[in-house]
């Protein structure tokens, strides 16, 4: 893996509910969590009549438990007779959708066709040398319709990074601005970005620091069982059929 660019951040299955579900929805004890810091991502069915909820504490995935009466939430794994934790590989599958559906909802450029069979996300900044490193590795896979990207644009590396990456978005056609971006042509950044554009860029500045992710590119990707899988840096050439595919 090349270096990254880093960046200053502050710091049975039963189907998710929506990760935008409102605080109050959530049983007290849940609530308690969310004030100390946990996200909640969604609920699912545990185990002996319990809910499960996946949240995220500090980047990291945490799986908390309430108890049938609702009255207490324990937070860790649930371990059986035998020592093996309750339906991990389903748990780890709930983090993965609830997590790759907050990617989805994210303001992403798509890099590529629309009926492509594989998405990767990154975020990118407008500065990140490795970015382009990896935009320009990842043109076959691109060019041949196998694969689309979808740039998170963040501008955080230098002063002016984010004037860029408003530019980028408030572009009439930002997929052609980042590709001509990333292609070589510096973009010019935009002194007094839309509003609309600012809480864009913003809310993928959160969407980082939920992410744990603390350099650029930070590339997300779904491995072959569907499980999340992350990478950050610019991949070497071994790598880069993992994250994009056969070529």
């Amino acid at each position: 893996m090349k270096p990254a660019c880093a960046v200053a951040i502050a710091v049975g299955h039963a189907s998710l509910s929506a990760a935008a579900a409102a605080a109050a929805a959530w049983p007290a004890p849940i609530q308690a969590l969310e004030q100390q810091g946990y996200e909640i991502l969604g609920r699912f069915d545990g185990p002996s009549g319990m809910a499960g909820y996946a949240a995220l504490r500090l980047g990291r995935p945490q799986t908390l438990y309430l108890t049938p009466d609702g009255k207490y939430a324990i937070a860790g794994t649930m371990t059986d007779g035998g020592g093996e934790n309750w339906n991990q590989a389903g748990v780890d599958q709930r983090f993965s959708d609830a997590m790759w559906e907050q990617l989805q909802g994210s303001a992403w450029i798509a890099d590529g066709s629309r009926t492509a069979e594989r998405v990767v996300y990154l975020f990118t900044d407008p500065n990140c040398p490795y970015c382009r490193q990896f935009w320009r590795d990842a043109r076959p896979w691109v060019r041949s319709g196998k694969v689309q990207l979808r740039h998170i644009l963040i501008g955080i590396l230098q002063a002016d990074s984010r004037g860029k990456a408003a530019a980028i978005l408030a572009d009439a056609d930002p997929a052609r601005a980042l590709a001509r971006h990333e292609g070589g042509a510096d973009t010019r950044p935009l002194g007094q970005p839309p509003a609309a554009v600012e809480a864009r860029l913003d809310a993928n500045h959160r969407l980082m620091e939920r992410l744990g992710a603390f350099a650029t590119p930070a590339i997300y990707y779904r491995a072959a069982d569907g499980s999340l899988q992350k990478a950050q840096g610019a991949p070497g050439a071994a790598a880069l059929p993992k994250i994009l595919g056969p070529r």
